[in-house]
């Protein structure tokens, strides 16, 4: 079939499927207070789509279950970062309002071991069976050291890698979480194609600077006052990445806003803004 130069994509579609991805912050400070006000958060924002990095999990209870009954988003999955032992464990939840398909981890770290590396990372995916056709979802915690951009490369190239193995590339593919690296890092530019990609076939669109207010869009930000006793530069390191668009533009970012700015009964919901897009679908 000859090129369109009018419609390369085919006839665009016109919905959308709502994502949001949020650092909320384990179970630091006054936690259940913070609970309270991601979960009124997230109810406004309506998302289809959650990823939690650093979610929370013990013998008896996880947030992502208590997030998915508040939230209509029955379908979850749960899965410990390389060191999360013992009773209070933190990890990557993915909530979905539709069902999971196929599931798995991909370790991140740098080395051999990763539940005994330095800084190491983590990611969780699922095949969502939404209703218009399955859709890929991953969740990503890359090391979080300021000096460890070499790591963080290392973790892209393996994250790049396990994209290409379970996504395919007809489906919408969509990589959401903590970075810890701003847009010009090297380890962004090799995700968004303005560096050697990770993997051949897998660059990614970053759905702030696609469709987002023109802002810089800090996710960790000074104005937070959680962030002020750490001490860092306000950066944008938290990410919904979508695939280069499929047939009718699908994955491709529409509209995207951060999350968790604004206190909830006085209460900020966690020391990262989140990130809401919505995603052609």
């Amino acid at each position: 079939m000859a090129y369109d130069i009018e419609q390369p994509y085919g006839p665009l579609i016109e919905t959308t499927v709502r994502v949001a991805t949020w650092n909320v912050w384990h179970r630091y400070g006054p936690w259940r207070a913070r609970e309270q006000a991601i979960t009124a958060t997230l109810r406004d924002a309506a998302p289809d789509l959650v990823v939690l990095v650093e979610a929370w999990e013990d013998d008896d209870e996880a947030q992502a279950a208590r997030l998915a009954e508040a939230l209509g988003l029955p379908h979850t999955v749960f899965r410990g970062f390389p060191s999360a032992g013992g009773a209070d464990r933190s990890g990557i939840a993915l909530l979905s309002r539709w069902p999971l398909g196929q599931v798995g981890r991909q370790w991140l770290a740098h080395e051999e071991h990763p539940a005994t590396a330095t800084d190491p990372g983590l990611a969780v995916h699922a095949r969502v069976d939404g209703p218009r056709g399955p859709l890929h979802v991953f969740g990503a915690a890359l090391g979080w050291r300021l000096g460890h951009s070499a790591q963080r490369q290392e973790q892209v190239r393996t994250l790049g890698a396990f994209v290409r193995q379970v996504a395919g590339d007809d489906a919408p593919v969509a990589v959401c979480g903590d970075f810890n690296a701003a847009p010009d890092s090297d380890e962004i530019r090799m995700l968004t194609g303005r560096a050697a990609v990770t993997a051949p076939g897998v660059v990614f669109y970053d759905a702030w600077e696609t469709a987002g207010d023109g802002t810089a869009g800090y996710t960790w930000s000074r104005a937070n006052h959680w962030t002020r006793p750490v001490l860092w530069p306000d950066r944008r390191i938290d990410y919904v990445f979508s695939a280069w668009p499929r047939a009718g533009g699908a994955g491709h970012p529409v509209r995207c806003e951060l999350l968790g700015e604004r206190p909830v009964d006085g209460v900020v919901p966690s020391d990262h803004y989140g990130v809401l897009a919505d995603l052609r679908y």
